[in-house]
């Protein structure tokens, strides 16, 4: 009769531990900061949220002509990841939103249709909130840094003209040969914006450290050079629409303009299922998704990987920590969140992070005034977008993805760790073919090299009148036959048989497959007259060999007597002889 008022109180404390106060504030790490917020927190949030909002319209609207949608969908992505992560995030840095990459990614899996890029954005979503509530957030650790790097400086090669197809050497072909249709006051208002772009940031970079008792008109140069080369985007989209407008009422429409958008906020709704055809043909939702392909793996993974490399990185540089399986929910609520109100996939944008860790935000709070800043361009200032010319688009484009080239990383692996420039090298160029293709052909190269490193360690083998075999690193069962190959030929089949002291030192586990090559490798030696003594094992390891009885089982902890022992026992079989 007692029995089930056990079961009663124990189901009673595991639901009591599970909606615990902190478990909520596990996965809603709102409730962490927000009882200690301040007058003086939301001051700084406010200026966070203010400059990069400014900086985010600007690239939204980029990154949507490289998503190949119309320019509203960048703002449409824009604001969700604000809302969501201020809730789930774990990072006071990093702002979620459309970037080069993943805008890349879009365009070459839907091909510019934007009812196909929202709904990628909602099963992107539901992969990786799946991935965070399974706790699966250790499989991206198998993404090398070589293939990261590879995929990111391919990207960086975008070239943003129209009809050009997305493949790269097509790309270069039609560069050329559309180079006569180009129009000369793009090209020169492209470069004027690129000259801008990079003058704000030069300046920038060349501002000396602010001092405490410095005069004032010094400190006021200082403040407003830093927040005009802050929101430098914004300044230069803005400067190139006033010339774009005043050409066009003047009467030379000597610009390619954005053009009518549409105006006001994207009705919340959820993403169309299937589509119709030019020709009337009903494209369901399973020919749909199987038209994604691989790029239905690799943008969750990219965005994963992209957001919680920069979260990481601002964590170890303001001296905090982030959990990566909260991360991941707070990504993939945001995109399937963001589906709703037309959003293609998005990710952390490092740019963007970095303003807003520079302007000293100090919550994720900041995201709020960051997405009421897009919605407001949404609401009111869509019209003013008409005026915008792509050149400058195109301008704010380069300046993003061109520091994604880093011409010192191919030099630092050759002198490092030449064998690194494979997956490196192997993700660059078939990204130039195709995007994922580059990223899931890396992604196996380094498998590939992780998996000869799992079934060949490091044997070294050195002579001390018996043998010594120092096993350098884990061995699991696809190593049993390299370690079975060692100590036949270097033991088993000399003339006479060699006795050898295995060191187990550096390994910590072993499976059923190394247990019965090690009992094999136990009888091959007792037939051949020889021994074999196990050195310095590990607890748990002499757990499991114990366990499996080995016959013949000899195992000491000091590496000299076990030595010994071998070598005694083969001088006494010398003599014997």
């Amino acid at each position: 009769m007692e029995q089930p008022v056990l079961e009663g109180s124990m189901a009673g404390r595991w639901f009591g531990s599970c909606c615990s106060y902190r478990t909520l504030k596990a996965w809603l790490p709102i409730l962490s900061w927000l009882p200690h917020y301040s007058l003086s927190w939301l001051q700084m949030d406010l200026v966070a949220g203010l400059t990069v909002g400014l900086t985010t319209v600007p690239q939204a609207l980029a990154y949507a002509e490289v998503a190949g949608l119309p320019v509203q969908y960048g703002l449409y992505s824009a604001f969700m990841g604000g809302l969501v992560y201020t809730f789930l995030g774990t990072s006071k840095d990093v702002t979620l939103g459309p970037t080069a990459i993943m805008s890349l990614l879009c365009a070459s899996v839907v091909g510019g249709q934007p009812g196909r890029a929202v709904l990628l954005s909602l099963l992107c979503g539901a992969v990786q909130v799946a991935l965070a509530l399974l706790r699966l957030g250790f499989l991206l650790d198998f993404i090398s840094f070589p293939v990261i790097k590879g995929f990111t400086c391919s990207a960086a090669n975008l070239l943003g003209l129209r009809s050009v197809p997305q493949k790269f050497y097509l790309e270069v072909y039609y560069t050329f040969y559309q180079l006569p249709e180009a129009r000369l006051g793009d090209v020169l208002l492209g470069l004027l914006c690129l000259a801008l772009l990079l003058m704000f940031l030069w300046m920038k970079n060349t501002l000396g450290p602010q001092t405490a008792h410095g005069p004032w008109r010094a400190t006021v140069a200082r403040r407003v050079v830093y927040g005009a080369a802050t929101v430098r985007n914004a300044l230069v989209v803005v400067v190139a629409s006033c010339l774009a407008a005043s050409c066009d009422a003047s009467g030379f429409h000597i610009f390619t303009i954005t053009g009518k958008t549409a105006q006001g906020l994207p009705a919340f709704a959820p993403p169309p299922t299937s589509e119709t055809s030019p020709n009337g043909t009903v494209v369901s939702f399973g020919e749909i998704v199987a038209g994604f392909g691989g790029g239905l793996a690799v943008i969750p993974f990219m965005g994963l990987l992209e957001s919680i490399a920069i979260a990481k990185a601002f964590a170890s540089q303001n001296n905090y920590r982030v959990d990566a399986n909260q991360e991941l929910l707070a990504i993939g609520l945001t995109n399937m969140m963001g589906s709703f109100v037309s959003a293609y996939p998005v990710t952390g944008s490092f740019g963007r992070t970095a303003v807003n860790s520079q302007t000293g935000v100090c919550t994720p709070a900041g995201g709020i005034v960051n997405s009421a800043i897009v919605l407001l361009s949404l609401a009111f200032l869509m019209p003013a977008f008409y005026y915008i010319p792509k050149a400058s688009l195109a301008a704010v484009i380069i300046c993003a993805v061109a520091p994604m080239v880093d011409y010192r990383l191919v030099a630092n692996m050759w002198r490092i760790r030449k064998l690194d420039l494979l997956p490196f090298s192997v993700t660059f160029l078939l990204s130039f073919w195709e995007v994922q293709y580059g990223i899931i052909g890396g992604a196996a190269v380094s498998g590939v090299m992780l998996l000869h490193n799992v079934a060949r360690p490091t044997l070294k083998v050195t002579d001390h009148g018996v043998l010594l075999v120092e096993v350098g690193s884990g061995l699991s069962f696809p190593a049993t036959e390299h370690l079975s190959q060692v100590l036949h030929r270097r033991a088993l089949l000399a003339s006479p048989p060699r006795s050898v002291v295995l060191d187990l030192c550096h390994v910590n586990t072993v499976d059923y497959t190394v247990v019965q090559e090690l009992r094999d490798l136990l009888e091959q030696f007792r037939l051949r007259g020889a021994s074999l003594l196990f050195a310095r094992v590990q607890p748990s390891v002499l757990e499991v060999l114990l366990t499996a009885d080995l016959p013949g089982l000899k195992h000491t902890d000091d590496l000299a007597a076990a030595l010994q022992v071998q070598f005694d026992d083969t001088s006494t079989a010398d003599v014997l002889e």
